[in-house]
């Protein structure tokens, strides 16, 4: 269930209309997350030793290229809540194909970098941000259903492309390797978001309060600044944690296979995590479900510091694998479960811009705290210790006060004579019949009365 009663009639595409958009765009994802992002790590220990760029200095041109998708997220989230994905995502497609064509031909450092750069850009246009603004438009209240689908198809991509990646490294060089990813993205994701995320581009779904309706004002909100801390932190710790867990586990003796098995079932707890987020919404508020897996990671990342032993350490992992599943759905949902889909785009993309910066750090600085620490067990404890912060930036996001959802005290002539303050993170309006107070719709969609709002006494309602 949503915290917020969201109204999903302003779709406007048939239902096969909307399966015909999911299908494409879990074709589309699980290529461009498995070209752009994960034939990078497969691919750099053969950059290296062709052209003898070090592996930090082209590392450092992939870090580039996130930063680079992490602020073209804000302008691509503006111009999707308007024009809608079908000429953005093409675009980026395009931009994504040419980058990989400079990145494959590069004579010199300096080209790989704005290679990399270019397809930084791209990536801002063609993976699950704005795949996210166009399924939550489109889908409305049965977005998360839509969303789920999506993040389980994307979690493929990984699955699919880096074996593929390595068969043809070893048979070929990895220019030509990028110029034949290159081929079959433009292939994929060119006429697929063209033609396949036609049709009408629906009205935004009205504010639910007056509030709502000013984008800016939402993104200066104390509420949302609290929120974006809290789920940076989160993703530094998960970003970080997951680029580590090989040298982790093999500093406690793991072999290099075990440890790349261990990894693998991380993924098989990520697929886990992702098809449970459906019934954990479905029972649990918006708040509820971003703290407790808050607090999961906390807890993952503190007992793999902490276990020694072979079994635990692999059951730990796939229960890390099970919270970073649950962790991606809470991003993609937490800007229409607390202020509805009319600014989804826009606001989404001002919220996953920090998230993104600091999940292409997090890799490097998980190795940074290892070396200033000691070991990897130790850096994993602080890694813990920054993930509770985020615990602590979490809870305060879910106590907001009434006057910043819209909801507004109203005091009425009558018995009570005093004015009673009720906390609320948001109500509806709705007609009672005379002597039975207002009716309210909590979180989660539970109506309920508020104590002591007979007729005449104090009550609280939000304005629509």
């Amino acid at each position: 269930m949503s915290d917020l009663d969201i109204d999903s009639r302003t779709g406007t595409l048939p239902r096969a209309g909307l399966r015909r958009v999911l299908a494409v765009l879990c074709l589309t994802e699980i290529t461009s997350w498995g070209i752009l992002f994960y034939a990078f790590p497969v691919l750099a220990v053969s950059i290296t030793r062709d052209t003898g760029w070090s592996m930090p200095m082209i590392t450092a041109a992939f870090s580039l290229g996130q930063l680079a998708a992490a602020f073209t997220g804000i302008p691509v989230g503006r111009t999707l809540d308007r024009i809608g994905p079908r000429a953005v995502m093409t675009s980026g497609s395009v931009l994504a194909v040419a980058a990989l064509l400079v990145i494959a031909l590069a004579p010199n450092l300096g080209v790989f970098y704005a290679g990399w750069f270019a397809a930084g850009v791209s990536m801002g246009a063609v993976l699950y941000p704005p795949a996210f603004a166009a399924l939550t438009r489109w889908w409305g209240e049965d977005r998360v259903k839509a969303l789920m689908v999506l993040t389980l198809a994307g979690g493929l991509a990984s699955t699919v492309f880096a074996p593929l990646t390595a068969v043809l490294d070893e048979r070929t060089d990895w220019r030509t390797v990028y110029l034949v990813l290159a081929a079959v993205l433009a292939i994929v994701t060119i006429p697929g978001h063209w033609f396949g995320l036609g049709g009408p581009w629906p009205h935004p779904p009205a504010p639910l309060h007056d509030g709502f309706d000013d984008h800016a004002a939402i993104a200066r909100s104390p509420a949302f600044i609290v929120l974006a801390i809290a789920l940076c932190l989160g993703a530094f710790t998960t970003a970080a944690g997951v680029f580590n867990l090989v040298p982790l586990l093999q500093e406690r003796g793991f072999s290099p296979t075990l440890a790349a098995v261990a990894l693998g079932l991380g993924g098989t707890g990520q697929v886990l995590g992702r098809i449970g987020y459906l019934p954990l919404s479905a029972r649990s508020t918006v708040t509820f479900r971003t703290v407790a897996v808050l607090v999961a990671t906390v807890a993952a990342t503190a007992l793999l510091g902490l276990a020694t032993g072979v079994l635990a350490l692999i059951a730990v992992s796939v229960g890390a694998g099970l919270v970073r599943g649950i962790f991606t759905l809470v991003k993609a949902t937490a800007v229409t479960d607390r202020w509805g889909a009319t600014h989804y785009g826009r606001l989404n993309g001002l919220l996953w811009a920090p998230v993104v910066v600091v999940m292409a750090l997090g890799p490097w600085a998980g190795t940074a705290l290892s070396a200033a620490t000691g070991s990897y067990a130790r850096a994993y404890l602080v890694l813990a210790a920054i993930s509770l912060v985020a615990v602590l930036a979490g809870s305060a996001a879910g106590r907001i006060p009434p006057e910043q959802l819209g909801a507004r005290v109203i005091r009425r002539s009558g018995r009570s004579g005093g004015l009673i303050t009720v906390r609320l993170r948001l109500v509806r309006r709705r007609a009672e019949p005379a002597g039975e107070g207002f009716a309210q719709r909590g979180l989660g969609g539970i109506d309920r009365f508020v104590d002591g709002c007979g007729p005449g006494d104090v009550g609280v309602r939000a304005d629509q």
